[in-house]
């Protein structure tokens, strides 16, 4: 039996090879140029190594070596002994010989992906009451030599020769045939963590960006600019498929990942290329305690539900897999040792996907009924689903790809059949046991459908050929070292290009200071506005409010009115500054966040109250007031409300429920001027812990668990800029635009009427509340009428708004 501690590693367990090292950074051996031949000396066919050493010895072709010539007359041949073989160890098959040789115009180097679905299933999905009915148990089987009936004969009987013929090779030796012979392996990870995220930017491609830009069945963008792309990943530590689609997204996405706990676990500090941040790994029971192994039906309860709870329900867009484990010495049966990997990764990828969402799982071979039944199941509740082999996956391996599109919204009961096989296997794959699930759809359903089991058999045969062949090239240039794969170079360049990816080798980000990564990312634009002090709302000011409509308004909860901005260089990278020009950015340390690299918001922390009384509990929390920067995107020249709907999608793919050592961040609630009386309706007293009297606290209408905090003021924001201004028709009920110098009017949004980040913030009033200004009528003071007080606001807002 397999070991049930999966490895989930995406460097590509080598079934077919028989590696012990998935090294993906080797020697390459020495260039071709490098390995000329030495043709007809001393009578023979040598390589130059044998030549120099020869001379060095005073060798002259035709004369003898020694001090009177009365030496050998022929070279000595340089030793073909490679690796760590008893002396003249020769392994059959594999005989050291440059008289092998591999005809590379055979070979076709693919210019463009084409991708083959299996022709749609459109039968409803069988009921759970007949799924039951299919299932078979019986006798454990650990032998793949005779399952003939997904495949021919004669292909799976090559296979299984050609794997074994390197049974008795050393993997160093191995890996260095492999990675001579593979047209595709410089292409390696170029600047991700490892070969799986490029693999995804393969599959992304051919498949016409199907995963990081969804698109619905008329080729249009399935999502808003405020929604979104939430996706998963499980069994796929280290995290090259979720670093991908982070880089690829720009920080619009959200990653949930579920894998092993171990030296295999997902490494978001080698996350170099797309924001860690934005990717939060669960391991079902206990959360970021548990142990993530996926054949555990309570790990997967709770990593469905978590998934759900952070999705509002609807479950991510698109699923992604890699499971694998070690199968060393038992490599052709590996398809037998995977079956519950393969069950479980479906079945909490159907779990968690939202109706018309997408997978893609790795497998390894199809030929038993229990992984034809499988994919059988998928074929049953998904509009497409294709079998696929990427470039990027070794030719000479039996790896491969299910892709599935479309989960379709009747699904449920296969879910739950898988869910009852799980249960079976949890049973049946111990030591102890000699049976087995053999069976999970029947060979007659199966052959039933004709066009899914002619599909399934001509892909075992297309794949198996290759693979074949593969191996038979890993073979010849184990034989002959002077082979080499010339056109690794072309294609690497030609593929990258395909694929949309730069060509770029991978490197650390570089720490630098927060004063120059500030100037970096600001360089050559106007950042003065961020010194200026947003001016007091005051009798005399307020007359400078001319309609309502021109602004929006938030509650400020720091006592002291302090406002901070934060700079994000990466992960627990955070620092802060006053916006003064005379002070320093300095390192955040009062409260622990992360933010993305290269970004810069607007915030105020806050202490807000849960509960009342002695009972009461205290949080801080950082309210992010507006935005700058969010990743790298320069978020300044936007409209008020655009920034603050981005920030928002912003502080969501950030925030990890996990993590409670980090402070949560919290956007604002905003509400239009003309509607403020709504914020007073939610100011009540309650008791605060520490105070002998209540105390005035703000309600948030946006947080669900009644928490609330000490208001200190109300901030203004003008939305819109001068000469432009707001108001509404009383004839048609609706809000229009006016330009007060051309006279010209509008129900259209100009573009140059919206405020931009500075003009927002020069043109801003706070109402400070401050003793004397009487915001509700249970203070026990009286109204300072040298001040701006509730009733006073309200009335001059009132007579602004149209009767």
């Amino acid at each position: 039996m397999a070991s049930r501690s999966l490895s989930d590693s995406d460097s590509e367990p080598e079934d077919a090879l028989h590696i012990g090292s998935n090294n993906d950074d080797g020697d390459l051996g020495e260039p071709p140029q490098k390995k000329k031949k030495v043709e007809n000396v001393g009578g023979g066919l040598y390589n130059d190594f044998s030549a120099r050493m020869m001379a060095k010895m005073g060798y002259k072709e035709g004369m003898g070596l020694g001090k009177a010539q009365q030496g050998r007359t022929e070279i000595v041949e340089a030793s073909n002994q490679r690796g760590r073989r008893g002396l003249g160890l020769r392994i059959k098959g594999l005989e050291p010989s440059r008289e092998v040789d591999w005809n590379f115009e055979l070979e076709e180097i693919i210019e463009k992906e084409e991708i083959s679905w299996i022709p749609k299933c459109g039968e409803p999905v069988p009921s759970i009451e007949i799924m039951r009915n299919w299932k078979v148990v019986g006798k454990k089987k650990l032998t793949i030599d005779d399952e003939i009936e997904f495949c021919d004969e004669d292909v799976l009987s090559a296979i299984i020769k050609c794997k074994n013929v390197f049974d008795e090779l050393e993997p160093e030796e191995m890996r260095r045939a492999r990675t001579r012979s593979n047209p595709y392996e410089t292409i390696r990870g170029v600047f991700f963590l490892n070969r799986a995220a490029v693999k995804m930017a393969n599959m992304d491609s051919m498949l016409d960006d199907m995963f990081t830009s969804p698109k619905d069945a008329n080729g249009k963008p399935i999502l808003k600019p405020s929604d979104i792309l939430f996706f998963a990943d499980i069994c796929a530590g280290p995290g090259g498929f979720s670093e991908y689609v982070l880089w690829r997204t720009k920080g619009d996405a959200k990653g949930f990942g579920m894998t092993l706990k171990g030296p295999c676990d997902f490494k978001l500090e080698d996350f170099f290329a797309g924001p860690p941040e934005m990717f939060e790994p669960h391991y079902g029971v206990g959360g970021i305690e548990g142990d993530g192994d996926i054949f555990n039906p309570k790990n997967q309860a709770e990593f469905v539900k978590f998934v759900k709870d952070n999705t509002d329900g609807k479950g991510v867009y698109f699923v992604m897999a890699d499971g694998g484990f070690s199968v060393e010495g038992q490599e052709n049966i590996q398809e037998i040792l995977s079956k519950q990997l393969y069950l479980c990764q479906f079945l909490v990828a159907i779990s968690i996907l939202r109706p018309g969402g997408h997978f893609v799982c790795k497998l390894f071979d199809l030929f038993t009924p229990f992984s034809v039944g499988l994919v059988y199941l998928m074929y049953r509740i998904f509009h497409k689903v294709s079998i696929c082999k990427p470039v990027t996956s070794r030719p000479a391996n039996s790896e491969r790809y299910i892709v599935c599109q479309g989960l379709r919204d009747d699904s449920d009961p296969v879910r739950q059949y898988m869910h009852e096989i799980n249960l079976d296997l949890n049973r049946l794959l111990v030591p102890s046991s000699t049976q087995d699930v053999c069976h999970i759809v029947p060979m007659d359903e199966l052959h039933a459908d004709e066009c899914f089991i002619n599909y399934i058999y001509e892909s075992n045969v297309k794949l198996g050929q290759m693979q074949i062949s593969g191996l038979k090239k890993i073979q010849a240039f184990v034989q002959n070292g002077q082979l080499y794969e010339t056109r690794q170079a072309d294609v690497r360049r030609d593929c990258l290009k395909r694929w949309n990816l730069p060509d770029e080798v991978r490197k650390a980000p570089t720490k630098s200071n927060p004063k120059d990564k500030f100037e970096s990312i600001t360089e050559g634009s106007d950042v003065d506005f961020i010194s200026h002090d947003i001016e007091d709302l005051s009798p005399d000011t307020l007359s400078n409010i001319k309609t309502p409509y021109n602004y929006r308004c938030y509650v400020v909860g720091n006592q002291e009115r302090k406002r901070w901005y934060l700079l994000g260089c990466g992960r627990s990278h955070v620092f802060k500054w006053d916006g003064n020009p005379q002070s320093r950015w300095r390192k955040l340390d009062e409260i622990r966040i992360e933010l993305p690299t290269d970004t810069l918001i607007e915030v105020e922390i806050v202490q807000e109250m849960k509960g009342e009384g002695t009972g009461q509990r205290r949080v801080t929390i950082l309210h992010a007031l507006d935005a700058l920067f969010l990743y790298g995107k320069d978020v300044r020249s936007y409209a008020f409300s655009d920034r603050i709907e981005r920030l928002k999608k912003f502080v969501r793919c950030i925030t990890k429920h996990t993590r409670n050592d980090l402070t949560k961040i919290h956007i604002p609630y905003i509400y239009r001027l003309e509607e403020v009386h709504q914020l007073f309706d939610r100011l009540e007293f309650r008791r605060v812990k520490g105070s002998s009297n209540p105390r005035l606290c703000y309600c948030p209408p946006d947080r669900d668990d009644g928490r609330c905090f000490l208001p200190s003021g109300l901030c203004i924001v003008k939305i819109v800029k001068d000469p432009w201004t707001m108001a509404l028709s009383k004839s048609a009920n609706q809000k229009y635009f006016y330009n007060t110098l051309t006279k010209e009017s509008t129900f259209s949004c100009p573009l140059n009427s919206m405020a931009n980040c500075s003009d927002c913030k020069k043109s801003s009033y706070l109402w400070k509340f401050e003793e004397g200004v009487k915001i509700h009528p249970n203070q026990a003071f009286s109204a300072n009428p040298k001040k701006i007080s509730k009733d006073n606001f309200l009335d001059y807002i009132q007579m602004l708004s149209p009767r």
